[in-house]
């Protein structure tokens, strides 16, 4: 006791201030705070990711097929491949929409895999089953279809209940008749890869077997263009037993300027804080009031982050290049197609409707 008294008699008054007032403060500051220091100081911890050989695009209208494999340094083909178009579901019902109405020229089956649980646990819908008569008719005599019920275990890590579904959806491909050199897209239900990709990709030789497609990235709505990093989407041509469903680098060819990815664009608030509480990065809802109804549409409207986060770069200039909110695009060009069709009906994707509604 001797000894505190020693110890506190050594110490001047900044000295106790800083203890009991600033430290105490500075803690709370890091709580607050501490998600964003990290991730600004990630160029000091972890190094960009290899550079993508990027295949260079060309596509117009009125150009043959024939030269536009030529222009690509590849050769026609006599007849088209086919295609497999196979997605893991959750809720987004208008996303699937836009992209199989983007694809259905060109796909010879559409797979669709769906679970009664999260990749989080959480018990969800079956909404593929919901709304597949009354919306997705027109897909019904080229669709697989299958479910797979939840594990529902508490605690554990969110990507291993995603590898489990993404195993299943393997087995259900196979299921859907698909053989070797059939093209196969790899992608979440809103990375969506235009419609004459694709269709360029089943008439032409040459490509490599496992590309990746460069697609514009968007947030919220199509009003918010972010960049063109987004590289998850991929084309396999098909090799039994060495095919696997994944959604990882699994090359270094990336085919520039092949769709559009659209995260986080859902027509109600619900949907939205669904997806929070339900995304594999379970850490970045870090505090409840995130899940606020008035403050997610605040937040879309003005184009900022949902988590309160800073943006994911690998280099000083990147991260502060992206700082504040996304400008808004008033562009609605090269969009995909049956969203300009059925624009009275997908507003809310389109420029200046930023406004969702609360049901």
């Amino acid at each position: 006791m001797s000894r505190l008294r020693c110890v506190l008699r050594g110490l001047d008054f900044k000295t106790f201030l800083f203890l009991f007032t600033l430290l105490p403060v500075f803690i709370f500051g890091i709580y607050l705070h501490g998600q964003k220091i990290t991730y600004f100081l990630r160029p000091l911890w972890e190094s960009p990711p290899k550079p993508f050989n990027i295949l260079p695009h060309y596509y117009h209208a009125n150009t043959s097929m024939e030269m536009l494999c030529n222009l690509h340094g590849w050769k026609l083909r006599e007849s088209p491949r086919r295609v497999f178009d196979a997605v893991l579901f959750s809720n987004e019902i208008d996303m699937l929409t836009l992209r199989w109405n983007e694809l259905n020229p060109y796909i010879t089956q559409f797979v669709l895999l769906e679970s009664n649980s999260t990749f989080t646990g959480l018990s969800k819908p079956l909404a593929f089953a919901d709304n597949r008569e009354k919306k997705f008719k027109f897909v019904e005599s080229r669709l697989t279809y299958g479910h797979v019920g939840g594990r529902f275990k508490k605690g554990e890590n969110p990507f291993v209940e995603e590898s489990f579904q993404r195993l299943a959806l393997d087995q259900l491909i196979k299921l859907a008749g698909i053989k070797e050199d059939d093209l196969l897209i790899m992608s979440d239900v809103d990375e969506i890869p235009s419609g004459h990709t694709i269709n360029l990709l089943r008439w032409c030789d040459g490509f490599p077997p496992i590309l990746h497609l460069q697609l514009r990235n968007y947030l919220y709505s199509y009003e918010y263009y972010v960049d063109s990093k987004s590289w998850r989407a991929s084309v396999h041509l098909y090799k039994p037993g060495k095919t696997r469903y994944a959604h990882f680098r699994q090359s270094d060819n990336l085919l520039t300027d092949s769709g559009w990815h659209c995260s986080f664009c859902f027509r109600h608030i619900n949907d939205f804080v669904f997806k929070m509480k339900a995304y594999s990065h379970t850490d970045r809802v870090r505090f409840l009031h995130y899940l606020n109804p008035r403050r997610i549409q605040d937040v879309i409207c003005k184009g900022t982050d949902l988590f309160d986060m800073l943006p994911e770069e690998h280099t000083f200039r990147e991260i502060i290049g992206k700082l504040g909110p996304i400008p808004r695009s008033y562009s609605a060009v090269h969009l995909p197609g049956y969203l300009i069709q059925n624009a009275d009906s997908y507003k809310y994707l389109l420029p200046g409707n930023c406004k969702r509604d609360t049901g």
